[in-house]
């Protein structure tokens, strides 16, 4: 009986099992057959075919506060609704005839070849959403050949996704007020072989989530009068989150200073522990410390973005935090046409927040952006099903993409042009 029980009281010492379980789940999802990790039922994730159903799904799976959590954005959250809204002003222009064979999917980004061009921003807390957390992201990532964005604020170890040799992996990084923490993320991620860093300067403080305060939403999450009743109606949550692995914040709970509770809500760790004063200094000695592919995350006016040349970025990330900061600001598709009129072909520049179609890629690369990234679109899916709900969603985006080229009349990325685009007349 020990023995059964040991998976789950000493993950530990599972790591390796573990990630070959998440890999199988995700492979065996773009079969259609079912997972096989102990007692677990594969959701109907056939009749998912977009990101609204895993939405929905998940919000079926999830208690309120951790729903509420991947779906809330600042404030009236009107940023939020904008981000996927701005790619309906523009439309495409396909061309026919074109003798389309195969499409060429394959794109560079940060030094690494993918075989998309849509891949995983890095999201904190995956844990929270499904068991597999991070592990489930990874063997998706490894599975469709795109890259796997990793949070500070994960729940696997810089070292354990490691271990996904040949996955491409980028680490989300902040600075903090201590620079040591800084320094020895930098330091494991070189030695656990990370591909490109990216640094994230929009969150110097943590923006006003309202939804969070209705639902009660804390981190990790505690038992009160306003949540009993979800995590009651959510056995099987609940019940995966109390007896498998802890909930824990390994990239940054053994360094920060005892007395400090590192698992307090992520505003409270980002206001108390984000350095303020960033500057454009930080970010270039940043740069030479890390020696390698390059990102600025959180960048959205033109002049930010001849300064990310300045200082020797590999790419740009144009992003507004998914709407989660600072409401009434820009949609990075609506930004993005300025963004490369000032720096396009100096610097890769890539689309990140509301991208949820096809589409919606084929747009931004007709622009001349680089690729696209996202991070719903992937946590709505991993809350329906795990690593096989990843799979499926990425599967879905790669197909809608290859089908949307051949519609375009494209047989590779680069004929995607501005002249494929006309402004919609309202």
């Amino acid at each position: 009986m020990k023995q059964w029980f040991s998976p789950f009281l000493r993950p530990d010492r599972n790591t390796d099992r573990n990630n070959r379980l998440a890999r199988n789940n995700a492979t065996r999802a773009e079969r259609g057959e079912r997972g096989n990790l102990p007692g677990t039922k594969r959701p109907k994730l056939k009749k998912c075919y977009n990101t609204d159903d895993f939405r929905q799904r998940a919000k079926r799976k999830l208690p309120s506060p951790i729903f509420h959590y991947i779906d809330g954005g600042a404030d009236d959250e009107s940023t939020l609704r904008r981000n996927t809204e701005a790619f309906d002003q523009l439309d495409l222009v396909p061309r026919v005839l074109a003798g389309v064979e195969k499409p060429d999917l394959s794109v560079k980004v940060l030094g690494r070849e993918l075989k998309m061009p849509m891949f995983f921003s890095p999201t904190a807390m995956q844990r929270l959403f499904h068991y597999e957390g991070e592990r489930g992201i990874a063997a998706a990532a490894e599975q469709f050949g795109t890259l796997f964005g990793v949070s500070t604020l994960g729940t696997r170890s810089i070292e354990e996704l490691g271990q996904f040799a040949n996955t491409p992996k980028l680490f989300q990084i902040y600075i903090h007020k201590d620079p040591a923490l800084t320094t020895n993320l930098i330091e494991r991620c070189k030695a656990a072989k990370f591909d490109a860093l990216a640094l994230t300067v929009d969150t110097i403080v943590a923006g006003n989530r309202e939804r969070d305060y209705l639902t009660g939403m804390t981190t990790p999450p505690k038992l009160t009068p306003r949540s009993l009743l979800s995590f009651a109606a959510h056995p099987g949550w609940t019940c995966n989150y109390l007896f498998r692995e802890r909930f824990d914040l390994p990239n940054i709970s053994k360094f920060v200073a005892a007395g400090t509770n590192v698992k307090a809500s992520i505003p409270e760790y980002i206001n108390g522990q984000m350095k303020r004063s960033i500057s454009w200094d930080d970010v270039a000695g940043m740069i030479r410390e890390w020696g390698g592919p390059f990102a600025v995350k959180g960048v959205m006016s033109v002049e930010d973005a001849k300064r990310c040349v300045e200082v020797g970025a590999s790419a740009i990330m144009v992003s507004n935090h998914g709407g989660r900061q600072l409401d009434g600001s820009r949609a990075p598709f609506d930004q993005l046409q300025a963004i490369l009129d000032a720096v396009g072909g100096q610097i890769e520049v890539i689309v990140d927040g509301g991208v949820r179609r096809g589409t919606h890629v084929l747009k931004a690369l007709a622009l001349g952006a680089t690729a696209c990234s996202g991070g719903r679109w992937y946590l709505y899916a991993l809350a329906a099903g795990g690593a096989a709900g990843v799979a499926r969603a990425c599967k879905l985006m790669r197909d809608e993409i290859e089908r949307d080229m051949y519609l375009m009349g494209c047989n590779s990325l680069k004929e995607l042009k501005p002249e494929m685009l006309a402004r919609r007349i309202s």
